[in-house]
């Protein structure tokens, strides 16, 4: 019997990558097409087809691919669908799944939401293997999160569970978030939050700081984590608020579903011990005591450039076994 493969996919608003992986979570071989291009939706699924064809042809996989998992903004994994999609061109309604599985000759196809996928992959071949309770957290542009309660993802009703990144975390006087909510997590502790809150300081506050060497609108992120770097006070502290409003958030989840850990992932959760040392103190701080000492905050074991489409391919296994039904 020919070895088995699945392909993920992960789309993103402006590159879509894709890869095939096999059953020990190696990936084969990858690439990308560009998802902005695409205001038709057959379109883009043909311009996916194709790559991902190409990809099989040069690795004698055509016959091989025995499930696709697909990791998509607002992806649904009851329906299969992407609904009201952020920062892409189609909807209000995609059917994703259908519309996947049916180019690719019925492979079974699954799909949900970044975050989870996330979760999956790093359940599947990361940080969390063993793990029957954790909680993913994707501190990226936004906020995002998966929950595995009993070694099971939260999916809800609806399928849209677990969208941690929107919980309140400022009650009164809160940021505007994305969501069209005020004061949610992601307005604060995301890479976005961690420069609207470089510029607010600098409008607010006198001292020095390398940061006022930048155009006040441009500043990013990694401006702010440079300057820290170097050893800029301003830009410690804009490290020490973020920390501290992700650790008391981190406290608040805890006491939800009590997780073996909280395994971070995404560019701001490079930031070392600036993030890392402030968000540890304040989430020991805030925790309900009889929680105390109970759960680890661990960084992602997932090779960057390889943990969305791990992730999808994880999905990708789940879809091949509910389809046998294993």
């Amino acid at each position: 019997m020919s070895k088995p493969y699945v392909l993920g996919v992960d789309i993103g608003g402006t590159n879509t990558v894709f890869g095939i992986v096999d059953a020990r979570g190696q990936v084969i071989a990858s690439d990308s097409i560009k998802t902005q291009k695409h205001t038709n939706f057959d379109d883009y699924i043909a311009e996916l087809h194709d790559g991902v064809m190409r990809l099989l042809n040069a690795h004698d996989a055509e016959d091989k691919i025995h499930g696709i998992g697909i990791g998509a903004p607002n992806g649904n994994y009851y329906t299969g669908e992407i609904q009201n999609p952020p920062n892409l061109p189609w909807g209000p309604i995609v059917p994703l799944a259908e519309k996947v599985s049916k180019a690719f000759g019925g492979v079974p196809v699954a799909v949900t939401n970044d975050a989870n996928a996330a979760a999956l992959g790093e359940m599947t071949y990361g940080a969390a293997r063993g793990m029957k309770d954790f909680i993913m957290i994707t501190l990226g542009t936004g906020v995002g999160s998966g929950i595995v309660v009993n070694g099971q993802l939260v999916y809800g009703h609806d399928g849209f569970a677990g969208e941690l990144g929107h919980i309140t975390v400022k009650r009164n006087n809160g940021r505007i978030c994305g969501c069209g909510r005020t004061g949610c997590l992601e307005a604060y502790c995301s890479a976005t939050g961690v420069a609207r809150t470089a510029r607010e300081f600098l409008e607010i506050r006198t001292e020095p700081s390398i940061l006022r060497n930048l155009q006040i609108e441009d500043i990013t992120s990694k401006d702010v984590y440079d300057a820290a770097v170097a050893g800029d006070k301003l830009a410690k502290e804009i490290f020490d608020y973020t920390g501290t409003i992700l650790g008391q958030a981190f406290a608040d989840m805890v006491a939800f579903s009590s997780p073996q850990a909280i395994i971070l992932f995404g560019g701001l959760a490079k930031s070392g011990e600036l993030l890392m040392r402030p968000l540890k103190e304040s989430f020991e701080k805030s925790l309900f005591p009889i929680y105390r000492g109970k759960t680890k905050i661990l960084l992602s074991e997932l090779k960057e450039s390889d943990a969305a489409v791990l992730g999808a391919s994880a999905l990708g296994w789940e879809a091949k076994y509910r389809y046998e039904g294993v």
